[in-house]
């Protein structure tokens, strides 16, 4: 293959080799180009075009060198090699022809070294050029732009040395010659190779113990550090019947994934719910770049925290957030962040926890220059924008619900942080309980206790159940079920161990909470003062304003935050942000200052247009809604509705009839938590009531289809907290809806689990939709108790395997409704599919099977043949992308000779092969049912068609059978359509 076929065989990789590094590196390897004239000054024009994508000026670089033959082929990949390797160019002559008669010819000849040479001494060559007249104030202010680093504006004076007349070129190159020779790279030098130093060593202390939510352990972060699971977002509506699930990535893999929503963009967005483990991610890749074992693409790291963030009230720059809010530099420091400007793609900046951060992203201002203050949510919006730092790399953490789209416009991969696996689970239990037993009982526990499992899921709940592991194993009391459950678990814990140890016997009962009622509601109005300003991290003067004292602090609810800047004073944050929710949700219920009409705010519709009112006289309902300052309704209304969520169905679970004999105890007016009460349920049944009547009506002949808005998963879970039949079954018995979709709703076994106590209830079949979540093993064990009411279920791309087919089979399969079962992209393997055979065997009612997208191989496909040989119902069956060849093939002739009732059989992306195709043949000339077979991409030739071609021959109800992505040549695929319509090539 000649240079020039390979260049534009290879001309994918050459486009991502040009893209994945910054503008800096693109700009070398044009001057290596021009430097070998393999570039005209016309050609460079072209190619550095200001503002243009750096991907639309690679493709027009390698259209520019494709049509300059084989040489130039060549030049462009020698070219990237070396920008790839780092490799210096060929150091100046010692000494230039003063007389030169060509001088801007000698600037683009050793053009790669002179920038290199100028790098570092720009600045003073410009004002020496200006004084000396060959360059205007406005030119200089130009080049000069803050977008630019130090090695562009070399260049761009160069260009200007190459159509200027003037005598500008011969006057750069006696400048050039008396510069001195640059000795290292840039961030080699002692300023800059100490503060890396620096860095690691301060980012490694911040990061190596890991910050446990009591602040009462020293735990180091890589003996109990547990990877979730993280999987790279699809954009929703991408996924096909016949896409793979979505990939999973272990955390040093973050930046190696080319599945970009942006490709000019450079912020990786994590989302993940409250307690799946976002920050403790972003702390363990902190510690791997400190380390020295991961990362070390970057020089730099920046660690920043939203919530300590949004506290800087002062105008700041580029350089004092980096350097006053992260780490100083001890040498240089100007010469320091100059290397920063010049190099940003050795640059990475974490920003944790965005949905704590206040102010709302917008894009609508610009700010470029790295030197001039501005607000602290410019200067980071403008960082995610790329307007500054452009090219240096940024990881964004946040809650899902608190990411707009404007701001995806400017993220270049999406990650979804799902939590543990089960597999995590129990790893991270023996890693925190490595004494004898301990954790086998444990993790026996959960496996007993499906509702504790399922919460498990989250980091966070594990983290509980490993903290409260005494009192579940030793004091023999019901496991917990709900949210609220474990939070009063663990409000117990700290209480017990800041109490005398008689009163230690008592439990949580009354006597416990009573004697610490004064410091509840302390803390309660602290968190729900904090939510309604959206504060999270309290300063001295808060807490005295809050009159939370030493006494209150010594429950150790509340622990220091990390230092915002150095040498200040470290303000307090509580344990978590559900933490803070949970004790603002405690005030709610137990304050005398809460009217029961302020608890509306936490069940309405937050939406602006929610209200018809509001719709029509927008300022007159705003007027009217106004609460009075600081009270209560005031405070909810001011808060993040992520947040308010939460708050509420901590509420509702402290509000439930277990909890709230508990609580009336220590209330004077068991009739004031008997409103509250009342009120919340009346909140959360019109709510849902308003919810089911927003769904437009079904179109003729079609069953009435609701897709739940955010909201929904969330009153759903507030009836589950308050664990009433009844009001979940009045919630629900006037839905009238035939099919019920919750896609990328962030489903997990916590979700299913109030999904089934409420959906129950419903008085008609319903399809439930639950694809593209995080349902797993544990989650399918939550929704076996409404799978009675289910005529379909979708639990596509849900990291479900053999374990969670076994619970479901057992159950799904009996149900007389269940007509419709799709499994697709999950991770179901042969025995997973035995198993669902087996259940296959006694059931007649299922209609649809899809099975795509796993690993069922031959022998799954061979047992799922045998069951299905005398299956009377079963009308279409997807085994699409299962890896299943030619054994696995002849199983399913088999069952196409026994079986009259299947009519679609979907066999594409596997390996059946011209053998397998002929056993599929034999059985569909016996065939009297099937009217579609689907054999795309299995690697058929003309052998496996001519077989077709002969049972078609044999069968009039087939009506398609295709064959598109097989291994037929043009020639081959027009004589076999006109052979036989029926063949889709």
């Amino acid at each position: 293959m000649c240079a020039q076929d390979a260049f534009q065989t290879q001309r994918s990789q050459l486009v991502e080799l040009l893209v994945s590094g910054s503008l800096e590196g693109f700009e070398s390897i044009l001057d290596r180009l021009l430097s070998r004239e393999v570039l005209s000054w016309e050609d460079y024009e072209g190619l550095s075009l200001v503002g243009q994508p750096i991907s639309h000026l690679a493709r027009r670089l390698l259209d520019t060198i494709w049509n300059k033959g084989a040489w130039g082929c060549e030049q462009l990949t020698a070219a990237v090699r070396e920008a790839q390797a780092d490799s210096q160019p060929p150091e100046l002559p010692s000494s230039w022809d003063p007389h030169s008669p060509h001088p801007a010819r000698d600037l683009q000849s050793h053009r790669p070294a002179i920038v290199r040479r100028l790098y570092g001494h720009v600045e003073g060559v410009l004002d020496l050029t200006q004084q000396r007249g060959f360059i205007s104030q406005y030119e200089t202010d130009e080049i000069r732009r803050p977008i630019f680093t130090s090695s562009q504006r070399a260049r761009r004076l160069l260009d200007l040395a190459t159509v200027k007349a003037n005598g500008l070129a011969a006057f750069l190159l006696q400048c050039i010659q008396e510069l001195p020779v640059p000795l290292a790279l840039p961030f080699e030098d002692a300023a800059c190779k100490k503060y890396v130093s620096k860095l690691r060593t301060v980012i490694s202390a911040q990061s190596r113990f890991l910050s446990t939510y009591d602040g009462a352990e020293n735990l180091c972060l890589e003996e109990v550090y547990t990877e979730n699971v993280l999987e790279i977002q699809m954009e929703v509506g991408m996924a096909g019947p016949s896409q793979q699930s979505p990939t999973t990535l272990g955390l040093e893999e973050l930046f190696s994934t080319c599945d970009h929503f942006n490709k000019e963009a450079d912020t990786v967005l994590v989302v993940g719910e409250a307690g799946s483990g976002k920050s403790t991610l972003l702390q363990q890749l902190h510690l791997l770049w400190a380390s020295g074992r991961a990362f070390q693409e970057f020089l730099f790291v920046f660690p920043f925290s939203c919530r300590q963030l949004q506290c800087l009230v002062k105008p700041l720059s580029m350089r004092t957030l980096l350097f006053e809010h992260c780490c100083w530099p001890d040498l240089g420091p100007q010469d320091v962040f100059q290397v920063l400007l010049d190099h940003p793609e050795r640059i990475l900046l974490t920003f944790d926890g965005f949905d704590e951060f206040r102010f709302r992203f917008t894009d609508q201002e610009r700010h470029c220059c790295p030197t001039a203050p501005t607000s602290v949510q410019s200067l980071l919006f403008n960082l995610l924008q790329g307007n500054l730092l452009k090219n240096a790399r940024k990881v964004l953490t946040s809650r899902p619900s608190a990411v707009s789209a404007s701001l995806r416009k400017h993220v270049r991969t999406e990650l979804s942080l799902k939590g543990f696996s089960e597999e995590g689970i129990e790893l991270y239990l023996r890693k925190r309980h490595r004494e004898p037993g301990v954790a086998d009982r444990l993790l026996c526990l959960l496996r007993a206790t499906s509702a504790l499992h399922g919460l498990c899921h989250l980091p966070v709940f594990s983290w509980m159940v490993s903290k409260c592991h005494e009192e579940l194993l030793l004091q023999g009391r019901g496991s917990p079920k709900t949210t609220t459950d474990m939070y009063l678990l663990i409000l117990r814990h700290f209480l017990l161990h800041a109490s005398p140890l008689p009163l230690a016997t008592h439990g949580l009962g009354p006597s416990l909470i009573q004697g610490r009622l004064p410091t509840l509601l302390h803390l309660g109005r602290l968190a729900l003062w904090g939510l309604g300003t959206c504060c999270y991290v309290f300063s001295a003067k808060q807490l005295q304003a809050a009159h939370v004292d030493s006494e209150d602090l010594s429950l150790g609810f509340l622990v220091l935050a990390k230092r915002v800047v150095p040498g200040s004073t470290a303000p307090l944050e509580f344990l978590h942000i559900t933490f803070q929710c949970f004790f603002a949700a405690f005030y709610l219920a137990l304050s005398a200052d809460t009217p029961p009409s302020s608890l509306r705010h936490l069940f309405q519709d937050h939406r602006p247009e929610s209200s018809p009112l509001a719709r029509v006289l927008p300022k007159l309902f705003l007027r009217g809604s106004r609460c009075r300052e600081g009270s209560v309704a005031a405070l909810l209304q001011g808060a993040e509705l992520h947040n308010l969520q939460i708050t509420g169905a901590f509420l509702a679970g402290l509000l439930s009839q277990e909890h709230r004999s508990l609580l009336a105890e220590c209330q004077a007016s068991e009739t004031a938590l008997l409103r509250r009460w009342d009120c919340v349920r009346r909140c959360l049944t019109r709510s849902l009531r308003e919810h089911f009547r927003s769904i437009p009506p079904a179109l003729p002949g079609e069953a009435k289809s609701m897709h739940a808005l955010p909201g929904f998963l969330w009153l759903i879970r507030s009836l589950y907290e308050m664990q009433e039949e009844r009001l979940a079954w009045e919630a629900v018995r006037r839905l009238n809806v035939g099919h019920l979709k919750l896609t990328f709703c962030g489903v997990g076994p916590a979700e299913c689990a109030a999904l089934a106590f409420v959906l129950r209830h419903l008085r008609r079949p319903v399809a439930l939709q639950l694809d593209h979540n995080s349902v797993g093993d544990i989650g399918v064990e939550q929704l076996l108790p409404c799978l009675g009411v289910c005529k379909a279920l979708y639990l596509r791309d849900n990291n479900i395997s053999d374990r969670g087919i076994c619970k479901l089979v057992e159950h799904a399969l009996r149900c007389e409704q269940l007509q419709k079962l799709a499994l697709g992209n999950n991770h179901i393997t042969a025995a997973g599919a035995e198993v669902l055979a087996q259940g296959l065997r006694t059931n007649n009612s299922l209609q649809f099977l899809g099975f795509w997208g796993n690993q069922v191989g031959d022998e799954g496909a061979q047992a799922l043949a045998a069951a299905l040989g005398d299956h009377q119902s079963l009308r279409w069956l997807s085994l699409v992308g299962n890896n299943i060849g030619s054994v696995g093939a002849q199983a399913l002739a088999l069952m196409l000779e026994k079986n009259m009732a299947l009519e679609e059989l979907c066999l594409e992306e596997n390996h059946v092969q011209d053998e397998g195709v002929c056993f599929l043949a034999k059985g569909l000339a016996r065939n009297s049912s099937l009217k579609v077979l689907k054999l795309s991409n299995n690697h058929i030739s003309s052998l496996g068609a001519e077989a077709l071609l002969w049972a078609l021959e044999k069968n009039d109800t087939i009506l398609e059978v295709w064959l598109r992505g097989n291994t037929f040549s043009p020639e081959e695929i027009e004589k076999l359509s006109h052979q036989d319509t029926r063949l889709l090539l």
